[in-house]
């Protein structure tokens, strides 16, 4: 099912098939998020729970228990309810069934809000334990952003702006998609500016950083000053991927990641794992503004 949201000239849509905001449309029709051509990547802007990432082997144990799961977690591939909607937002709520709790083995409500705002749009994940056991897990955004934005550009012409100076270094994942603590590339030497260069993305896959100093990101064209700022309030971590060639980059707020390669396998031994006490809630949330 698709949700159409309106707040003066910006326009959206959301589906309940993965809770996902699928359209943003400026008041001249402009597209902001990805189409999910599958010559590409048929992804457009998944929800990533209870995990974030991939698995050793695709497994984890809970509880002395090993399950499977597969990469990103199951809610990318459920169907939502639609708990509530106004003209400008939409509220998606996820919860256990038989299917999932062959794979994570416990009660939980993920509730998904998107809202429109005057100049773009914000998305809360609201994970609630109702339960009667602690409740662990991850959850993270995966935006893709359509980028060139407007013809005539090209990948190149843009540039990740950070709000702050930054000085860090990308872990580097292996074959599998695993975290390599002993591997890792400097992208942010004291600068706050990372030209796109799809020659990055084919060396490293995925640019992952932790600890910032920046709680905002701009994809931004030099050509034009159009783009989009990312806003990540208390997420931890934050990725960017793309495929070379492939014309969108995603901007990802993450609480987790994928799995590092000397994990013990126990789920709330990852990093970033939260866990809720019965009954306890955990709300995170970004926001994007529009630029140019």
């Amino acid at each position: 099912m698709k949700v159409q949201l309106r707040r003066g000239s910006l326009t959206a849509a959301a589906e309940t098939a993965g809770g996902e905001l699928v359209s943003l449309r400026d008041g001249e029709g402009r597209e902001y998020i990805w189409d999910g051509d599958p010559a590409w990547w048929s992804g457009r802007n998944p929800v990533l729970f209870p995990i974030v990432g991939g698995l050793k082997e695709g497994k984890v144990c809970f509880g002395g228990r090993e399950y499977e799961m597969g990469r990103h977690g199951f809610a990318r591939r459920s169907e939502f309810s639609l708990t509530g909607q106004g003209e400008d937002f939409v509220d998606f709520r996820l919860t256990e069934s038989p299917e999932t709790l062959a794979r994570y083995p416990f009660p939980f409500s993920l509730t998904v809000r998107h809202r429109l705002l005057e100049d773009g749009f914000s998305t809360e994940f609201l994970v609630e334990n109702t339960g009667h056991t602690d409740l662990p897990f991850c959850v993270g955004a995966h935006t893709a952003f359509r980028c060139p934005m407007e013809e005539g550009e090209a990948f190149t012409d843009y540039e990740l702006v950070f709000q702050e100076p930054e000085a860090l270094d990308s872990p580097l994942l292996t074959p599998e998609g695993l975290v390599d603590p002993g591997r890792a590339a400097r992208f942010l030497d004291g600068g706050d500016r990372f030209p796109l260069d799809y020659g990055v993305f084919a060396e490293v896959d995925t640019m992952i950083f932790e600890g910032l100093r920046s709680r905002q990101v701009k994809l931004v064209s030099r050509k034009t000053g159009r783009g989009v700022a990312v806003e990540f309030g208390e997420f931890p971590m934050l990725a960017f991927w793309t495929k070379p060639g492939a014309p969108f980059l995603c901007l990802e707020p993450w609480q987790g990641c994928a799995a590092y390669t000397d994990e013990s396998g126990v789920f709330t031994d990852k990093p970033h794992c939260v866990t809720l006490a019965p009954g306890e809630k955990k709300s995170l949330a970004y926001r994007v503004t529009l630029l140019g």
